[in-house]
């Protein structure tokens, strides 16, 4: 059995982030990802650090396996004929620059449509090609800022804050690795490829899903919650005596097994509790008597207590604990990489499971230009006397 994506070639011309990791999850699939990085430095995403291990960033290989690096000028006329070269023999062209920056290049879709009328064209920006935004630059806490993400993120009565996570450009990179396949799948059907079209801020509207649905029905403009939920009760971290701990009993079942746990079966059928609507009504009273409770015994006890009665739980993990955690190791959460600098490179593992194939191998994050006169040499079919004009020139690196 082959990966899902196997035989397809990705030219991809992402940096940083949203770019880096969209890019990532196709090349995990399977598919062959040739990242086009500046002759200079590379992707900036290169120098960002701490921590740097050999040189080599810690957020770049975070993002970046699976993938052979080139370092091509495509301003440069030389440079743009190489990547039409590479455009021909690919299916997908991937990219994150501000609207109007690959019309400059002339590596926009209508001129790589000429080139290869089969190609999928996907191009990620901060607000879109269209509306007043479009000319904005976009970072992830700008796009978690405007599309009302961090207005409901964090503690009531405090200032907000951003997500852990960048979401903001994550969820681009999702957004646009699925939107990908599809075309790759209509493309099987139609025979077209065609152009993709996507916007972070889009994306992270998308993304507030029943939220935005409340609002959009109402009008209520909800605020930041903690860790709780707006229609469900309890649905929120406890501290216990040593760590923090969720609970979520978002269904009557669970109630009933949540008070008996916690040793407040008088609760379950008291008429301010005894149904979600009652708790949620009545929230600030019961959430006192909860957090009373939790904080008489130690958390893993609380977690085994609320398991063994299945009522969902778990722990709120420091990323110590998380890697150390069994079930990362059951599902190969973390894998091993050689890398050709760094040696053995620890990385966090593909959730996308496929049984029975076996996960990997990962090809390791690549050196600036690793692949250059690899690609142009094998994939292309350049001459040595060429390749080498072609440095001469500074048109690759």
């Amino acid at each position: 059995m082959k990966p899902m994506l196997d035989g397809i070639r990705i030219v991809d011309l992402g940096q940083m982030l949203a770019g880096g990791y969209g890019s990532m999850l196709l090349g995990d699939l399977g598919a062959e990802v040739v990242k086009i990085e500046p002759i200079e430095v590379g992707d900036r995403i290169r120098l960002l650090g701490p921590p740097f291990v050999k040189g080599e960033s810690g957020y770049f290989m975070a993002i970046n396996r699976n993938k052979k690096s080139v370092a091509l000028d495509v301003r440069k006329e030389q440079g743009r004929q190489v990547l039409y070269d590479l455009v021909r023999v690919s299916d997908v062209v991937f990219h994150n620059f501000r609207p109007g920056v690959m019309e400059k290049l002339k590596c926009d879709y209508d001129t790589l449509k000429g080139v290869n009328p089969r190609i999928i064209y996907c191009g990620l920006t901060g607000y879109g090609e269209t509306g007043p935004y479009r000319d904005r630059p976009a970072f992830d806490l700008a796009i978690q800022a405007i599309s009302g993400a961090m207005s409901i993120t964090g503690e009531p009565g405090r200032p907000p804050v951003r997500q852990g996570i960048p979401i903001g450009d994550l969820a681009g990179s999702l957004f646009a690795a699925f939107a990908i396949s599809a075309a790759l799948y209509a493309r099987e059907v139609t025979g077209e490829g065609r152009k993709i079209e996507l916007s972070l801020m889009d994306c992270n509207v998308s993304l507030l899903t029943y939220v935005g649905q409340y609002y959009l029905i109402d009008g209520w403009v909800p605020g930041p919650m903690g860790s709780g939920h707006l229609s469900v009760v309890p649905y929120q971290a406890f501290a216990t005596q040593d760590i923090y701990i969720v609970v979520a009993v978002f269904v009557e079942k669970f109630w009933r097994a949540f008070c008996r746990v916690l040793g407040i079966e008088e609760l379950i059928d008291d008429p301010r509790f005894c149904d979600n609507d009652r708790r949620r009504e009545n929230r600030g009273e019961l959430v006192p008597i909860l957090e009373e409770i939790f904080r008489t015994r130690p958390g893993e006890e609380w977690l085994r207590l609320l398991s063994e009665a299945e009522v969902p739980c778990a722990p709120i993990n420091t990323l110590d604990r998380l890697f150390a955690d069994p079930q990362v190791a059951a599902r190969n959460m973390v894998v091993e990489i050689e890398h050709p600098k760094v040696g053995r490179l620890r990385s966090i593992g593909n959730p996308v499971k496929t049984p029975p194939m076996p996960e990997g191998p990962f090809e390791p994050p690549p050196l600036h230009g690793q692949h250059t006169d690899q690609v142009l040499r094998d994939i292309l079919g350049y001459s040595a006397e060429r390749i080498a004009q072609l440095r001469e020139n500074r048109v690759i690196g």
